[in-house]
Formats: structure tokens, sequence, C-alpha cells
């Protein structure tokens, strides 16, 4: 077994492995260049398993590794162990399956086979994942952790406010924006209808001020809605007993969590300001402190990633997916996609129009097309990825008066619809 960690080319590859991995238990079948059976194993995922593999795979040399992921710490050992692992895509890994067994009938040693034969069958066509950069992986999972992480705050936003609609319905009322740490403060100091009104004025003033909630043109609303907080509630008292109990932890919870994510926040900054990628993605006009790390993390900045900006767009999301048949053909939406990156994508091309007059344009143009908000935005960021891909493959960062210049030399049609919008889908576009 070779010992390197950079992937060998596939005419290289002395050996031909298929990997059926589980959580306890893998299951491996080695072939040879004409398909017979060097080895079969099944080992558990224990530190003396991966050695048992290790010492088996030694001597058949370089071994390419067919696994029906490309993530986890399963492919990271298969990586540090030197081997070329070529990721499947579930569904093409069961028509293999189809391939050799019409019936449906498979076990793990059988999937193993079938891997290890289409990798030696199709492999040459098929690209070796690498080990990736330590400093943008790292990125990557803190970007998608703090992701993950807001999701949970989300779910947890829409528990409390389900809680106070059973028994607190003027606190929903005071407040607009539950995201606000502030909110759950005031849960937390008032939990129910009858201590907030027994707080009085001079309690209502000293928390706002202190949370700095106090607005001039919405305090006499609060205060008339907080004095008579007790007037419409439930009338059961078991329901405001529990439900503010429940309130209390919620918001206990995500006081809590909020103060985790802004240790995520503060990690990622730092990180994203040491990779030497960093300066690309600032470039970008919107992308702001949030989504310019995690662009950064989803596309990294090594040039040999994407060999063409098609490439980065399909597993972006924002290629359309083409199916055609004789005198049939359709367009549809790619659901096969970086998903992660497809959000990102998403919400960084509505903030860039706002930014970029040329984006601003190309979406307006999109709209008045009969295009919906939300594949208009996919368009935007189909036509953005195509100016990563250039900015990573030439080290450069993005320079809008380059840009304009560039469509201006090949002759762009947004430049003509800047020249002049239509007003009325301008007008729709920005609303």
């Amino acid at each position: 077994m070779d010992t390197t960690l950079a992937p060998v080319e596939f005419s290289q590859l002395t050996a031909l492995a298929g990997f059926d991995w589980a959580t306890e238990k893998h299951d491996v079948v080695v072939l040879d260049r004409q398909g017979n059976k060097l080895l079969e194993l099944r080992f558990a995922h224990t530190a003396e398993g991966w050695e048992s593999l290790r010492a088996k795979l030694a001597p058949l040399g370089k071994v390419g590794v067919a696994i029906e992921t490309n993530c986890g710490p399963v492919v990271e050992r298969l990586l540090t162990m030197g081997l070329s692992v070529y990721p499947m895509n579930p569904k093409v890994a069961e028509r293999y399956r189809e391939r050799h067994a019409a019936s449906g009938a498979k076990d793990d040693a059988f999937d193993a086979w079938c891997f290890a034969d289409a990798l030696r069958t199709d492999g040459q066509h098929w690209r070796a994942l690498e080990l990736q950069d330590p400093k943008t992986q790292l990125l990557r999972l803190l970007c998608r952790d703090e992701m993950a992480l807001i999701e949970q705050r989300t779910a947890l936003i829409l528990q409390l406010k389900a809680a106070l609609y059973e028994y607190f319905p003027t606190a929903l009322e005071a407040f607009d924006d539950w995201t606000l740490p502030s909110t759950w403060q005031f849960i937390i100091k008032f939990p129910t209808p009858d201590k907030l009104v027994r707080a009085g004025k001079r309690g209502w003033l000293k928390f706002l001020h202190t949370h700095k909630l106090y607005r001039a043109d919405s305090i006499e609303k609060r205060l008339e809605l907080f004095a008579r907080a007790d007037e419409f509630i439930n009338p059961s008292v078991a329901v405001e007993q529990a439900k503010s109990m429940l309130a209390v932890v919620l918001a206990r919870q995500l006081d809590a969590l909020e103060r985790q994510l802004d240790q995520y926040r503060s990690r990622i900054t730092n990180l994203f300001d040491e990779h030497p990628g960093s300066g690309l993605f600032k470039s970008l006009p919107g992308a702001g402190e949030k989504l310019a790390p995690r662009l950064l993390a989803e596309i990294g900045n090594d040039p040999k990633t994407f060999n063409s900006p098609q490439g980065l767009q399909c597993m972006a999301g924002t290629a359309p997916v083409t199916r055609q048949s004789g005198k049939y053909r359709s367009v549809s939406f790619r659901r096969s996609c970086n998903t992660t990156l497809r959000t990102t994508i998403h919400l960084w091309a509505d903030l860039s129009r706002r930014q970029c007059a040329w984006a601003q344009a190309y979406y307006a143009q999109k709209i008045a097309q009969g295009k919906g908000r939300a594949e208009a935005l996919r368009c935007l960021g189909q036509r953005w990825l195509k100016i990563i891909w250039k900015m990573v493959q030439t080290n450069t960062p993005y320079d809008e008066a380059k840009h304009m210049n560039d469509m201006l030399k090949h002759g762009s049609w947004v430049l003509g619809v800047m020249a002049a919008p239509p007003k009325e889908k301008v007008a729709e576009a920005a609303a």
C-alpha cells in the first residue's frame, strides 16, 4: 500500500476496493484489474480493526477505494492511510447494485464487491478525493455547526412564542423581534402577567433602560400593555403555572445558546482573517462578516478544486438539470447539491444586489421576464459563481470597475438594462 497522502492517477492503481461502511463494522472487497478477488474482509470500527485493514492492504500496492459517502471519519481514515478514495453518489451506487442483482438481493459484502467492480470498470471517469486544507476544513466545520446552532435557536424561539401564546399574549404584543436576548431576559424577569403588573411602572422603566429597549415612539404603548397584562390571560391556573415554567426554561436555554454562538462567531472571524484566501471573499459586495467565511469554507481557495465554473455551479445547486430524449426536453431545479452552499449563495445574492448596480439590474431583468424571486436570485447566484471561479483561478479579489469594463468589452446585455431599466419592474424587485 502506498503511504503518500496525495491520490495517484487511476491508471497507476494496482488494486481496486469497494468499502461498505457502517457504525460498528465495515466490509471491504479488493479486486485486481481483471476482476479477480484479492481480499474480502469484515472488520470492527476500532483501532485494532483499522490496523488489520492497513496490514492486509500493505502488500497490494497502490489501492483505490470506492465508498458511498464523501465525508466523515471513515473517509478521513482512508485518506490518511494513503488510499485514493472515490466517493459514490447513493443513487449511482444503487444502480450498480441493480446491474449485478436485478432481483434486489443484497448484503454488505455484496455491496462492497459491487463498488469495487464499478471502480474497476468506470473509475477512470471518477475523481478522487484529496485531504482538505486543515484551515479550510476547520472553518467549514465551524460555519456548519454555527448554522446548525442558529437553527436550534430558531426552534427554541418558536417554542417560546408558542408557550407565551398559551398564557402571556401581552408579551408577544409588546415585542416584535424575539431573536433579541433582551426579550428572553424579559420572560426571565417577568415570567407571568401577574408579576409583570406587580412590578409597576418603575420596574418596567428600569428593565427597558437596562436592556436598551426604551424607545420614545413606542414607550407609551408598551407601558399601557404592561399595565393591563393580566386582563386577557388564560383562565386556567394550571396552564399558566406549567407554561410559565416552560417559558423560563426556554428563555434560559436561548440565553446560554446565544453566548455560545458569540464564541463561535469570534472563532470563525479570527480563523477567517488568518486564512490565506480571506482577501478574495472579503472583496465580494454584500458578503459581510458572516457570509464571506461561509463562502470560503464551502468553495475554498484551491484552483484545482473545480476544473470549470460549471462544476462549482452544479455543486452550489444554481445550475438547472436538463433532461432530453428525442423531442422531449425539460429543465428542472437541481436538488442534489451542497445545500449549505446553496443557502449561502441565495442569501448573499440578495445582499449583493443592494451594493452592486449590475447585480440589481440583472435581478430586476429576471423578474421582468416573469421569474419568481427565488429563481431570479438563483440566476444571479449562477452569474456570481462564474466570477468567483475566475477569482479563485487567478487569485484576484473582486474589482467592480474591472468587471464593468469586462462587461463593456464583451457587450453584456446587463449594461443595456442598467442604462434603461423598466421602472415598474425595478420598483417591484426592490420591494
